[in-house]
């Protein structure tokens, strides 16, 4: 993995306003799907940040010059180490501190801790501060966007996803996958929390709404309904 390119993949946003684009860079050893945004107004948006290597650094860093980009958040689904790998990163490159739930702040001042546990070796880990935590139903603009917080606790305590309702798109991070759900035997979570939430909350959004996961391929909520076992 420390080798490998990172080349940024568009995401085909079918129901996209004001020219809503995305791409997917998949970084670090975890092979987490770090995500960058951007509309007609050049303002762009960051979600889970992972990026870890030098290259994907210098990739991100890339993207955003050449289409002459102006990053304004960077918002993160949970506080788990590798994704937020970035967050020092687009502190120091963009002047942006992190946002996210508010329950997982704490998931985020540890994620030093949890990553020892994960990967049984202490790497970099350099966190800046948070800007502030997010609230349930919050609505976050940017350019002619606006991102909706919406509560997925259960993979972690204040997991979110982030609900952009007039392009038809969620960002799910870990706690929904294709066909699948976040790990629920961390410390700190709770399986039945977050199948709760996503039967209540994700399951009841628009059938057409586009799914990007914290890792893997993206799906959408009328495959999740058929296909999901465990929702």
């Amino acid at each position: 993995m420390l080798n490998a390119p990172c080349t940024p993949r568009d995401i085909n946003l079918p129901h996209a306003q004001h020219g809503l684009r995305c791409v997917c860079f998949e970084v670090n050893m975890i092979q987490e799907n770090t995500y960058l945004l951007w509309d007609e107004s050049g303002e762009a948006v960051f979600i889970d940040c992972g990026a870890f290597y030098p290259h994907e650094y210098d990739a991100i860093r890339q993207f955003v010059a050449q289409h002459e980009l102006r990053p304004v958040l960077s918002l993160y689904t949970h506080g788990h180490f590798d994704h937020i790998f970035g967050a020092q990163f687009l502190c120091d490159t963009y002047g942006l501190r992190p946002l996210l739930g508010s329950a997982d702040i704490p998931t985020y001042e540890c994620a030093d801790m949890q990553m020892q546990m994960f990967l049984h070796r202490a790497l970099p880990l350099q966190l800046p501060q948070v800007e502030r935590g997010l609230a349930e139903g919050e609505a976050i603009p940017f350019g002619h966007q606006r991102i909706q917080v919406i509560n997925t606790p259960g993979h972690t305590p204040g997991g979110v996803c982030y609900y952009l309702a007039d392009s038809h798109l969620l960002l799910s991070g870990d706690s929904l996958f294709r066909y699948s759900i976040g790990r629920c035997d961390l410390p700190g979570s709770d399986g039945a929390s977050l199948v709760r939430a996503l039967q209540e909350k994700i399951l009841a959004l628009p059938d057409e709404i586009l799914v990007l996961p914290g890792h893997g391929p993206e799906t959408n909520i009328a495959d999740e309904h058929v296909g999901n076992p465990y929702l």
